[in-house]
């Protein structure tokens, strides 16, 4: 049917087209062109009348030609053409030779292109007629327009295709109308509809276009949140604490967006005591939290009504139903060995500063609140109570004084009790417990500092001396009453008078005309302080009052032990003298400590000093064995050790050779101890083989052994040698008698020798 359609087209066509050609022979009308009618053109008749000189019709070409044939468009002719080819056609302008071609001969003008109207409707070019022999104009140059007829080859379109649309649902009849009453986005939330535009007003033979437009149902808040579930179930131990969440619920809604949206609530009054109930903003879910500390052994199982409704309500669908929905929770309580509780919760004891050790100050009670309900045992946290003040009953919680109180140490007394499952001591709770200790008047009244008054000789009576206040470190609830009087031994003063002034002050004033310092310059005043109890203690303090001496305006010059007053100042120079001597003082005084530490340090160097074999030369010969001043013997004996002395000697006895002995014993076991073969001279080759090993491993300094040789000795001594050196002879083959021919300064060694010499041979006889 289609090529039928496209077959009757093109036969139109044709037809129009011859036509239109055998129209433009048969009008003969002469189109002017811009050049006809000028003065001296030829085609100027006689009168002014023009001569016609071109003969057409308007042109016209069909668009979308497909023939294999250049489409003719029509026919130019000059009415002075005799047809004998005298006269050359030709065209210019907008496609002429390339889109349209001329026969110069007959004038016939084709299209040799496929014209697109939609693309240009029409072409302006100029027509000449010359003479073919001399190229002459024969006719004035003319301009002629060709049009692109148009057929119907082009759909309609939708340019801005495809089309979105949106339309709300439940909206009312619009540009696009429904087909149901009721739109409803949760059923179907988009629809696309297919548009066709058909030209020639849908007639035979026209052409359509298509475009999808999608509609989108938008949401509104018509419906209301639903619970899932008509009944939830949620567990949590009793020791869980306050803001622990129990768990989560969820009402669904339909809508999207922020018709979703929704708040929850707790609609009973016992889950809006014990549970809180709050809103996830990102997940739109209640959260249940506790609100108030559970107690499995009180109530095990918790009922809470929640109530799920929409944050954002459509007044125009309010109609619908309530936009709100509820649901049960229930909440069971999971049992947990808990540690004891404390009843009642008091934690103030009071107790008497003068309660005797062991006195109960209070009793404190702690009960298992589980169902087994174990017995409990108390303690004391002992670093609260680090000096054992109180002690606690383990079994009855009874607490009792440890020690003897005393309220002006510590009043208060800050301790923690602690209470245990007597089969669990993990399960511990404490308590803090504050005792307060009750004053009781165990301190007399003293006076606040030890007084002293100073009187002028001529005092008068009456003459206020000083005003007494008193101290006392009890705190009565009533407050203090002190009373003041003078103590019994002072009645008979007439001196002084003591005047209670009841603020718990008293004064002192003369009592007589005039007092002599000659006489006596202190007075001593006793006074007696008593307390207002109970019970009334007292005290007696001592008003120490001196005489001195005054101007003529009362003020005090001097006492005799104290100058009160110092009439005559120090001048500045004086001053400055004073503090120059001090500091000379005080730069001797470190100069002294700094010598006397230097001399120590100097001391401790030499007695550290390495032990070296020294000569020393004496020019002096010292005054004998009679001269014992010269030189301290206790230092020389202290070198050798006596007592081996003493042990070698084979024939002494305790009483001949010790230090208790007189001193021929002594000079007399000399000789003995220098020839006796068994001396132990391990101390001295200990201390040489020390000092070897310590000086060769010592590598920083030199060597302290010592080569030295003497040359000259001197001259012989005409007294025989007393060394015992190469002497092999025992203490009783040597003789001595040759020491009485050395003179009187050698009589006592002579003498101590030969009477040791003399007992010798008795003993062997």
């Amino acid at each position: 049917m289609a090529k039928g359609l496209q077959g009757f087209s093109w036969t139109m066509l044709l037809l129009f087209c011859a036509i239109q050609e055998v129209g433009a022979w048969a009008m003969h009308t002469a189109v002017e062109g811009p050049g006809l009618g000028q003065p001296g053109d030829p085609a100027l008749l006689a009168g002014g009348r023009v001569k016609r000189g071109w003969v057409w019709n308007q042109f016209f070409v069909v668009e979308e030609y497909t023939g294999t044939e250049p489409l003719y468009v029509g026919k130019i002719h000059s009415d002075s053409d005799e047809g004998d080819g005298s006269i050359k056609y030709t065209i210019s302008g907008e496609g002429a030779g390339t889109i349209f071609l001329i026969d110069e001969i007959t004038g016939d003008i084709h299209a040799t292109e496929r014209l697109d109207r939609e693309q240009k409707t029409f072409y302006t070019l100029r027509a000449q007629a010359r003479d073919r022999q001399t190229d002459q104009l024969l006719e004035p140059e003319s301009e002629f327009i060709i049009k692109v007829q148009d057929i119907n080859d082009s759909e309609p379109r939708f340019l801005e295709g495809p089309y979105i649309g949106s339309v709300a649902e439940l909206s009312p009849i619009g540009v696009i109308r429904t087909a149901v009453a009721d739109l409803d986005r949760e059923t179907q939330d988009r629809y696309e509809v297919v548009i066709r535009a058909t030209d020639m007003a849908g007639q035979l033979g026209g052409l359509s276009g298509s475009t999808t437009v999608t509609i989108v149902v938008t949401d509104v808040n018509d419906n209301p949140p639903r619970f899932p579930q008509k009944m939830y179930q949620f567990s949590i131990v009793e020791t869980a604490p306050v803001g622990t969440a129990i768990g989560r619920v969820k009402a669904e809604d339909s809508d999207v967006g922020e018709n979703t949206d929704m708040t929850y609530q707790v609609k009973d009054e016992e889950g809006v005591e014990m549970f809180k109930v709050t809103t996830d903003s990102n997940t739109q879910e209640a959260v249940i939290t506790v609100q108030k500390p559970l107690d499995y052994e009180s109530k095990k199982v918790h009922t809470v009504v929640v109530e799920a409704l929409n944050k954002f309500v459509d007044p125009r669908f309010v109609d619908l139903g309530t936009f709100r929905d509820q649901t049960i929770v229930r909440v069971s309580v999971l049992d947990v060995d808990e540690p004891p509780e404390f009843r009642p919760p008091s934690n103030l004891m009071e107790v008497q500063e003068d309660a005797h050790v062991g006195s109960v100050v209070g009793v404190v009670t702690a009960l298992d609140p589980d169902t087994a309900n174990h017995p409990v045992r108390y303690a004391i946290d002992r670093s609260t109570d680090m000096e054992r003040i109180f002690d606690i009953d383990a079994n009855t919680g009874a607490i009792v004084t440890g020690k003897v109180l005393d309220r002006e140490t510590a009043g208060w007394h800050n301790i923690t009790v602690l209470a245990m499952e007597a089969d669990n001591h993990s399960q511990v709770s404490r308590a803090s417990l504050r005792i307060r200790i009750l004053d009781v008047n165990d301190n007399p009244p003293e006076l606040a500092t030890p007084y002293e008054a100073a009187v002028c000789e001529d005092a008068k009576p009456g003459q206020l001396i000083q005003t007494i206040s008193v101290v006392d470190r009890d705190e009565p609830q009533s407050g203090h009453r002190f009373y003041f009087t003078l103590a019994p031994e002072a009645t008979n003063n007439h001196h002084f008078s003591l005047l209670d002034i009841k603020d718990n002050t008293a004064a002192v004033h003369t009592q007589r005309m005039g007092f002599n310092r000659q006489e006596q310059d202190v007075y001593l005043l006793p006074i007696l302080v008593v307390d207002s109890g109970p019970p009334a203690l007292s005290s007696t303090g001592t008003l120490t009052i001196r005489i001195c001496g005054c101007d003529s305006n009362g003020a005090i010059q001097s006492c005799n032990s104290t100058a009160y007053v110092v009439s005559a100042t120090l001048s500045p120079g004086a001053l400055i003298a004073l503090l120059v001597c001090v500091l000379i003082l005080v730069v001797l005084i470190l100069l002294i400590l700094t010598l006397k530490r230097h001399h120590k340090s100097h001391l401790t160097s030499e007695d550290d000093e390495d032990m070296r074999d020294n000569v020393i030369k004496y020019n002096d010969e010292g005054g004998g064995e009679q001269d014992t001043e010269a030189y301290d013997m206790s230092a020389l004996r202290s070198l050798y050790d006596f007592s081996e002395i003493k042990g070698g000697d084979g024939g002494g006895g305790p009483g001949e050779g010790g230090l208790g002995g007189n001193p021929a014993s002594e000079l007399r076991a000399l000789p003995q101890w220098v020839q006796s073969p068994d001396l132990d001279f391990s101390v001295f080759r200990d201390y040489i083989c020390r000092k070897v090993e310590q000086a060769d491993e010592d590598l920083s300094v030199p060597p302290y052994d010592s080569f030295q040789t003497y040359a000259f000795e001197g001259s012989d001594s005409p007294v025989p040698s007393l060394s015992s050196i190469n002497t092999w002879s025992s203490a009783s083959e040597q003789d001595f008698s040759y020491l009485g021919g050395w003179g009187p300064r050698f009589r006592q060694l002579a003498a101590l020798y030969a009477g040791r010499r003399g007992e010798e041979d008795t003993e062997e006889s």
